[in-house]
């Protein structure tokens, strides 16, 4: 059992000074702007909100459909909880998330009793000495930092041939809509957790489709912010030219809010950035149709053949044009394929420089606290670490040289500069506001054999220019949810958010998934 009640719930609630209203089952169907106003109200507490989903995890998480979207709760979130509704008591509101649940991506680190671990079994007992600065920033708008939350091990990066959604720590996540299907990944638990209500919200992180393929896939909101507008210290890195967190939600309204909570400028993170200071991401409410708005197309990516991704394409291109957006149909971006290897080549220098970085700078034990060791443990526990694949990528990686190499330089120029001068001419020649693209074709059978079939992505466009993407529910094939992309340039998440909201509102895809079904 994952769950660790820290303290008594009648207890914690005796001390909130407040009866339960609300039953567990109806708190977490709850909306974020629902749970806030009804803790604001003190018509729930901060403990009641908390114990709901610590009792949902183990439910669904641990035992019945086992969904394996946790790796370990927080052993102090009701006793957080209960400081909060103390606060409340006496009439201190902690912040725009007082009492909301958060689960975190298990390579973010906090100082607390969890591990940082990207689900692997190497770093099984590392703990950070500090928060990463969004989750300083988190506990500072008031949120319960609830679990972490399963991934793909170490993000993905380690093979070629990998289960998204598996780690050594953490086993097998499996999709909520349909047992045995993948998550997609890496942040396979995060978008499980918000799925399943397991949690609010939760945080994930991408570096080319990490947030926007598993928040597609399971159906819903996932936002991958342009680079620089949420610190990446204390996160466990592949490449600093194109990772960023994210927040997850089942609105687009709650995604507006958690990211919110995360900006802020990190002087520790040189890439971070304070444009939207004092700026909130939530769209206005009243504003529901998209006038004027030109809106590109994309019909070049990979999957662009699937005809019944194409149909539900071409049914909310008709729901955006009711909204009355201007529909450029459609863009080309022309991305020449060297593009795809150059890129790569900048992830292989970036990850060994970064990880090699971010382990020195952490107290981890010796024996794992370089690429190489890792590599060599790895080899050393194969049977623990690496039962399903291996670490092909990890090995490509420790063979690349320095930041300073000339073909890393040429890998550079030839990606990110590159694919950032493509999207900005595209949007600059057709005047366009946004651009549109499936965000993913239905979830596979997770296959250990074989490893991932992705059929479709559209993901890099926005990863590899660090721009920003928003994915919200587009509707189901054969019962599996697929998602639409919403892809802007530089720090355009505010406008994102707004079509995104619109588009919600116009379209209500969104559906929670059976789990009695499993």
């Amino acid at each position: 059992m994952k769950v660790v009640v820290a303290l008594l719930t009648l207890v914690l609630l005796g001390c909130a000074g407040q009866s339960p209203q609300y039953s567990a089952s109806a708190i977490t169907q709850m909306s974020v702007p629902q749970l806030q106003l009804a803790i604001k109200n003190a018509e729930i507490t901060a403990v009641q909100v908390t114990q709901a989903f610590l009792n949902r995890i183990e439910a669904l998480d641990d035992n019945g459909p086992a969904l394996h979207a946790i790796i370990e709760v927080n052993p102090d979130a009701l006793a957080i909880a209960a400081e909060l509704d103390q606060k409340k008591g006496k009439m201190a509101w902690a912040g725009p998330l007082h009492g909301i649940p958060v689960v975190l991506k298990a390579n973010i680190d906090t100082r607390d009793r969890m591990a940082t671990s990207a689900g692997s079994i190497a770093l099984a007992d590392h703990r950070a000495e500090q928060d990463a600065f969004l989750v300083q920033r988190l506990r500072d708008s008031g949120a319960v930092i609830l679990a972490k939350a399963n991934l793909s091990e170490w993000a993905n990066f380690r093979s070629e041939n990998s289960s998204s959604g598996w780690s050594s720590l953490g086993g097998q996540t499996t999709n909520p809509y349909a047992a045995g299907h993948n998550p997609c990944g890496s942040s396979s638990g995060s978008a499980v957790a918000v799925a399943a209500q397991l949690s609010p919200l939760a945080v994930g992180t991408e570096t080319n489709g990490s947030i926007v393929c598993p928040a597609g896939i399971n159906g819903i909101v996932g936002v991958k912010p342009t680079v620089g507008l949420i610190s990446r210290s204390g996160i466990i890195p592949i490449s600093h030219t194109q990772d960023t967190a994210g927040p997850m939600a089942n609105s687009v309204v709650g995604a507006a809010l958690l990211l919110d909570a995360m900006v802020g400028k990190d002087p520790k993170d040189t890439s971070s950035v304070s444009v939207y200071k004092g700026t909130s991401f939530v769209p206005d409410l009243n504003k529901l149709d998209l006038k004027g708005v030109r809106v590109g197309v994309l019909r070049s990516y990979y999957g662009a053949a699937l005809e019944n991704v194409r149909d539900v394409l071409q049914h909310n291109i008709s729901s955006l044009q009711e909204l009355g957006a201007i529909i450029v149909d459609p863009v080309a971006t022309n991305i020449p394929s060297s593009v795809n290897d150059a890129a790569y080549e900048v992830l292989l220098f970036e990850f060994k420089n970064g990880l090699n970085q971010y382990l020195a700078q952490h107290k981890i034990d010796p024996s794992v606290n370089t690429l190489a060791k890792l590599i060599q443990y790895n080899e050393a526990n194969a049977g623990a670490a690496m039962p399903i694949f291996g670490q092909e990528i990890f090995i490509k990686a420790e063979a690349k040289g320095d930041l300073t190499s000339a073909d890393y330089q040429l890998a550079l120029q030839n990606s990110h500069y590159r694919m950032r001068a493509i999207m900005d001419k595209v949007l600059e020649e057709n005047k366009l506001d946004v651009i549109i693209a499936p965000a993913n074709a239905p979830s596979w059978k997770t296959d250990w054999e074989n490893g991932d079939h992705f059929t479709l992505s559209s993901s890099s466009l926005a990863a590899r220019s660090g721009y920003a993407s928003v994915v919200v529910p587009a509707g189901f094939i054969d019962g599996l949810p697929v998602g639409i992309a919403f892809i802007g340039g530089a720090f355009s998440e505010k406008q994102l958010l707004q079509y995104a909201y619109a588009f919600e509102q116009k379209t209500k895809a969104r559906q929670n998934p059976d789990l009695d079904a499993f």
